[in-house]
């Protein structure tokens, strides 16, 4: 079930600098709303669509069979980011009693640099949090340099942990 989700709005500036006293002038390129929400059934086309666009998705995982594995549990930690009709973000949370986890976090490629994958990963947090869990991790392509900057700017840091991965059902 869909919940009220959290609501604000974005001004998007182009930093104009002005010399005296290091001060800015900023001007208005674009305003939008965004809403965070849980995930609704009816965003799993868009949804796909949105990691495809952030080549999040791989051959060997089934985006639909992921979203149907995540609605079978807690669905209220799988959010999207909307603004009008469309959705330009995305973040898949899970919680086992032990760890947090993080699973396709994704901002549409023309609203990055907004603050929309800080907000979206602040909401699956508080939720997170709210169900009492001590600690998050989450996956990075070693080579993703821009995602793992953008993680150490909110606050995480590497584990230096191996990760290992056993598939039991197969996708494909």
């Amino acid at each position: 079930m869909a919940d009220a989700g959290l609501n604000f709005s974005l001004m998007v500036m182009s930093p104009a600098f002005k010399s005296c006293y290091n001060r800015h002038e900023y001007t208005i390129v674009k305003f939008m709303t965004v809403n965070i929400r849980s995930f609704i059934s009816q965003d799993t086309a868009n949804v796909i669509s949105l990691w495809r666009a952030c080549d999040l998705t791989r051959p060997w995982n089934d985006p639909n069979k992921d979203i149907q594995r995540k609605l079978k549990v807690a669905d209220n930690l799988f959010l999207v980011a909307e603004s009008g009709a469309q959705i330009v973000g995305s973040v898949m949370g899970g919680y086992d009693g032990h760890r947090g986890w993080i699973n396709y976090l994704a901002v549409d490629p023309s609203h990055r640099k907004l603050g929309l994958g800080r907000s979206l990963m602040l909401e699956v947090e508080k939720r997170l949090l709210e169900q009492g869990c001590p600690k998050i991790n989450l996956q990075v392509r070693a080579t993703n340099t821009a995602v793992i900057d953008f993680y150490e700017s909110i606050g995480f840091s590497d584990d230096e942990v191996r990760s290992f991965g056993k598939r039991l059902i197969p996708d494909n």
